[in-house]
């Protein structure tokens, strides 16, 4: 695996794509973990004013605050680690793992980005892992717009499902692993079927504050979740 070569087309686009990069054994054995804590159909985790703003309907638990060892398999995964250094640089820093769920039913996640983007140093690498197949059965494919961690802000709008001529659809199945710009523009779609899985084990280049992340950027807003309030109507003055 040539790192530096795909940390360059990582910069140029991104995100980066790898299908079967974990082993399907290992994912069976994190999902069948997810779903023991979790269950089929548990309770939104964040307020009613982010559910309805944000339109996003995702369930966050972050084992390794909890103490989960299990979890810090991706932190110590060679090609993850490899493929990080080179992204990043040396002194780069694994924040946590983050488990995301959604119920049948549920509106996805809006067109966001992770964190603001006004400052291109000050950012993070979602590093996404899947231990189910997301199928058209399903819901919940992924789309980015490619080179979009380069374009500023996301536009302002009302909607949260604005359709990018150049966005991409990103179909994963069990084993793959999704490497997201935190400045890139990227969202969610319904998920239609029993459930959607998806792991986040979040980084960081050296230097940049590890609260990077608790500043969402939405169509309709700027949201805390230091706070769990919205700091900026992006609408107000659109």
């Amino acid at each position: 695996m040539n790192y530096e070569q795909l940390a360059k087309q990582f910069w140029e686009q991104g995100y980066l794509i790898f299908e079967n990069f974990f082993e399907d054994e290992i994912m069976d054995q994190f999902n069948q973990q997810i779903l023991d804590y979790f269950g089929e159909s548990p309770e939104f985790f964040h307020n009613e004013e982010f559910l309805e703003k944000a339109k996003t309907e995702v369930i966050p638990w972050f084992p390794q605050w909890e103490g989960v060892k299990e979890f810090d398999y991706f932190d110590n995964h060679e090609h993850l680690v490899g493929l990080t250094k080179a992204i990043l640089g040396e002194g780069w820093e694994a924040l946590y793992s983050m488990v995301m769920f959604s119920k049948s039913g549920t509106k996805g996640q809006s067109w966001h980005q992770d964190c603001p983007p006004e400052d291109p140093k000050l950012f993070n690498i979602n590093r996404l892992s899947y231990t189910m197949d997301v199928t058209e059965d399903i819901g919940g494919y992924t789309l980015v717009v490619p080179k979009s961690h380069k374009a500023g802000v996301l536009p302002a709008s009302e909607e949260n499902d604005t359709f990018y001529e150049d966005q991409v659809v990103i179909k994963p199945r069990k084993g793959t692993l999704v490497l997201l710009h935190g400045h890139a523009w990227h969202r969610v779609e319904p998920v239609i079927g029993k459930y959607r899985i998806s792991t986040n084990c979040r980084a960081i280049p050296a230097g940049v504050p590890k609260d990077v992340t608790d500043i969402c950027v939405y169509p309709n807003m700027r949201y805390s979740f230091k706070t769990n309030e919205v700091i900026e109507d992006r609408l107000a003055n659109a």
